[in-house]
């Protein structure tokens, strides 16, 4: 189990796609390529963008289907976290 804290690469407003992106290409596909699962952890991330979330998961929703959610957990995810969270990856599903 690889753990990620967002908000040392983030900090407390997580809005830098080009930071989410580079989580997503080094720590999170690595992970998953070597059988994985990962838990991001979003303690003391106040609020994240739609686009950080983006950037950060869509394209493991694409590339690894309905098994991205099943290997990856969100912890510590305060209510406009988690709202954020459930945009993406509901949009995500209905594509």
């Amino acid at each position: 189990m690889k753990t990620i804290v967002i908000f040392n690469r983030a900090g407390a407003f997580a809005e830098n796609k080009d930071t989410a992106r580079d989580i997503r290409l080094k720590e999170i596909i690595p992970a998953f390529e070597s059988h994985e699962d990962v838990i991001l952890d979003f303690e003391r991330v106040d609020a994240a963008t739609q686009s950080f979330i983006h950037a950060l998961i869509s394209d493991l929703l694409r590339k690894y289907g309905s098994e991205t959610l099943d290997r990856i957990s969100f912890k510590s995810c305060n209510d406009t976290v988690q709202q954020i969270i459930r945009i993406v990856v509901d949009y995500m599903q209905e594509g």
